[in-house]
Order: C-alpha cells, then sequence, then structure tokens
C-alpha cells in the first residue's frame, strides 16, 4: 500500500534523526503538529441555496516564530495532506532561516464550479473561522493552488473587520494597493531559477546548453519557465498541465505559452501551438522528457516508485510540494540523479513573504531591486549551506537540508523549553 503524504514526511524525518542523532523526545515533538483547526463554512450560494465547505489550518511548529504558511483550494484537500504541507513549511522556513514556524491551511472546494461572489463569500466564511489562531505574530496565511492576492485582500478586509482595525500583515502575497510587496508574485519562480543556476554552477554546466522540462504551468511553473529562460539562457523543451504535455526539441517559447494560458477562462494551456510543437494529451508525459533537468511545479506525489525509473532527466529541481515520495528518492539515488528538495528549491515564496511581512510591521516598503537581491542572497546562502553538509555527511540535499532545518528548530525548541 502506498504511503500517505504525511507518512512521506515521517519518512524524512527519520533519516535526518539517524545523522541529527536526535533523541526521542525531541523526534516526537518534531513527528506532530502542535494544532490542528478542523472547519466547516456554511456559505449562500447564488440560487439561494446553502452549501457547506469543509476547511483546515493547521499549525506545525512555532518555535522559531508565528506560524507561516499558504491556504490551497483544491477538490482533493484533505486533513493529511495540509499536516504535512504544514511541517514542509516549518523544515523550509528553517533551511532558509527565516523567523517562522510552519502552517498551512486548505478548503475542498472545486473554485471552477463557483461564482466570484461565492467565492468570496466562502473566504470571508473561511477567515472568520480561522481567526482565532492566526494574526500577524501567530499565524500568517499566503496564496497557494488556486487562491491569489485577491482573496489574501479579502482576507485582510475580513480579518480587520473582526478585529477592529486594519491589518495588513495577517497575510502576505497581497495587492500592492493593500500593501503587498514588490518583487512576490514571482518570487517562488525566481528562487526555483537561483536553485537551478547555483545547482548547475557546481555540476560545471554552461545553462545556454542545458535543456529543461517543467511540470505545471501556473503560477511557480510559468514564471520560473520564463525567468529560468531569460536570466540563465536553459532552453525549455516541454512543459504540461492537467490538459497534456507540449513538446519542442527548438525550445517552448514560454513567454508567449504563459500569456495564453493566462487568457484562457480557466488559465490552462489546452489550444496553444508553435512551430515546431507537438502535443502530448498525456499530463505526465513531461516527466519522462529526455532533457538535463526536471522540474515538478504542479502537485505532491508525481514521482513514485511505479514510475522513478522512468525519469530520464539528470538533475531534478523541486518546484512543488513534495513531488517525489520517499521510495522514489531511494530509486533516484541509486540511478546517480542530483534532486535539490522542495524545501528549499521553492522556498523563494515564503522568503518574499517574510520580507513582505517585514515591511508591514515597519510600515516601510523596499524597491523590487532590493527585494530580489536580498532574495539571492537568502537562497544562494542556504543552497550553499546544504550542498557542503550533504558533501560532509555523504547524503543527499533533500537530508542535509532537512538537517539543517531541524537543527534550527530545535535549537529554539531547547532554548525556549517545555511550558508546563
Amino acid at each position: 500500500m502506498a504511503q500517505s503524504t504525511y507518512e512521506q514526511v515521517l519518512a524524512r524525518l527519520k533519516l535526518a534523526k539517524e545523522v541529527l542523532n536526535l533523541d526521542e523526545g525531541t523526534f516526537a515533538i518534531l513527528c506532530e503538529p502542535e494544532r490542528a483547526l478542523e472547519v466547516n463554512m456554511p456559505v449562500r450560494m447564488d440560487d439561494g441555496s446553502i452549501k457547506v465547505f469543509k476547511g483546515f489550518r493547521v499549525q506545525h511548529n512555532t518555535s522559531r516564530g508565528p506560524g507561516k504558511g499558504g491556504v490551497r483550494y483544491h477538490v482533493d484537500v484533505n486533513y493529511d495532506e495540509v499536516k504535512s504541507l504544514a511541517a514542509w513549511m516549518s523544515f523550509k522556513c528553517g533551511v532558509v532561516d527565516i523567523p517562522y514556524g510552519g502552517a498551512k491551511g486548505g478548503v475542498c472546494v472545486d473554485v471552477t464550479k463557483l461564482s466570484e461572489g461565492e467565492l468570496e463569500r466562502l473566504t470571508r466564511c473561511y477567515t472568520a473561522r480561522i481567526a482565532p489562531i492566526i494574526g500577524p505574530m501567530k499565524d500568517v496565511p499566503a496564496p497557494d493552488v488556486n487562491t491569489s492576492g485577491k482573496i489574501m485582500a479579502w482576507m485582510v478586509d475580513t480579518y480587520s473587520a473582526l478585529t477592529g482595525q486594519y491589518q495588513p500583515g495577517v497575510v502576505t502575497g497581497k495587492p500592492l494597493s493593500v500593501n503587498g510587496s514588490l518583487g512576490r508574485n514571482e518570487a517562488t519562480g525566481r528562487g526555483i531559477t537561483i536553485a537551478v543556476r547555483e545547482l548547475l554552477k557546481r555540476l560545471n554546466l554552461d545553462p545556454k546548453k542545458v535543456t529543461v522540462a517543467v511540470q505545471g504551468f501556473g503560477n511557480v511553473g510559468g514564471l520560473g519557465s520564463i525567468l529560468m529562460s531569460s536570466l540563465l539562457g536553459v532552453k525549455i523543451v516541454a512543459i504540461s498541465d492537467i490538459t497534456g504535455t507540449y513538446y519542442n526539441p527548438n525550445g517552448v517559447n514560454v513567454k508567449a505559452a504563459f500569456e495564453h494560458s493566462g487568457k484562457s477562462p480557466k488559465k490552462l494551456l489546452e489550444g496553444y501551438t508553435e512551430p515546431g510543437m507537438v502535443k502530448i494529451d498525456d499530463p505526465k508525459a513531461v516527466l519522462y522528457t529526455e532533457c538535463d533537468l526536471l522540474v515538478p511545479a504542479a502537485l505532491e506525489n508525481q514521482i513514485t516508485a511505479e514510475n522513478a525509473g522512468k525519469i530520464k532527466a539528470k538533475n531534478i529541481v523541486e518546484a512543488a510540494n513534495g513531488p517525489i515520495t520517499a521510495e522514489a528518492d531511494e530509486i533516484l539515488k541509486k540511478a546517480g540523479k542530483v534532486v535539490v528538495p522542495d524545501i528549499l528549491a521553492n522556498a523563494g515564496g515564503v522568503t518574499v513573504s517574510y520580507f513582505e511581512w517585514v515591511q508591514n510591521l515597519y510600515g516601510y516598503y523596499w524597491t523590487v531591486d532590493e527585494v530580489n537581491d536580498r532574495l539571492d542572497v537568502k537562497m544562494s546562502s542556504a543552497f550553499d549551506s546544504c550542498w557542503e553538509f550533504a558533501k560532509e555527511k555523504n547524503i543527499t540535499m533533500r537530508i542535509a537540508a532537512y538537517c539543517l532545518a531541524i537543527k534550527r528548530i530545535v535549537d529554539a525548541m531547547q532554548a525556549r523549553g517545555i511550558f508546563l
């Protein structure tokens, strides 16, 4: 039987435990979230009927600061998934050394079946339900799958109305008009680009001779493709979304593809074509593309024990959360493939969310160059630490990243002690 998503988290935790020689009590604390809230939201639909939606907010560990993590709206959202994402956020914040703990939220909903009015009423009800456990110094949500700056603005307005004062720092990923940060929208894609740059540098590969396949073409995969192509000069030969895989050996015009999907009512690539392009109906075909680098930027558990042997890419940079299972990790390791883990590679979003939060607290805002420069320093420093630790201990970059993150969390836990 396949492991649950949270069992995948625990599998990596156990490997890090052995490297760090953690005691059983400390390990037990890391294995469970501090707090988990399940909520139900009654929403009046446009036809006058009432529909009840289920949601969650989970806080994994807040030893190093307020909880931090996105809110996703997806039909497959469940407690196991949200708990896993909250734990990954703890480790993600730890590996790039920002003063947050890990949290995550989600609502089980098919957003394509909601009008904008229904979506707003759902968001406001969800915000009200989780309001007791969020706040600028408690837990700071952000956008994730199928949520956006507009949804964050509704959350700010709802929370501010409930507390009686304007509090833009309650969420990040907001529009600029609601005290968002310059550079936040493309931050995750920019972070992926920095991770790719640092990997290619250490492998002594010329970016202009590197071919890349990207699974998932939303905000992260799409903007990441554009930035990798324009800033590094790599050739993107394949992209995909739920409508299929789009392959072009001459290099996909990722900017045109992203503009096409942006104009689509459902933000999809369907119907996109260009000279030399071949459309493959199977969205997962992108994973098996002959290329130098694979960037999974869709959902978790995409590369498993069943298909890991079919991966032809020599290197993988995880843009999505948890796209590779623990069993697949072992197969890829034995095949000699280098994997830059999600908690490092896609940490650009939470890093610039941290910058946005700092700007909100100070009421002083930075230029986009300042944001991007600070992001580069954080990401390249974290990459270097993971790379060197992996070499020193002869472990994978994933376990190195987990070890560095857990060490910072445990240091804070031990310094603060156990209450009562």
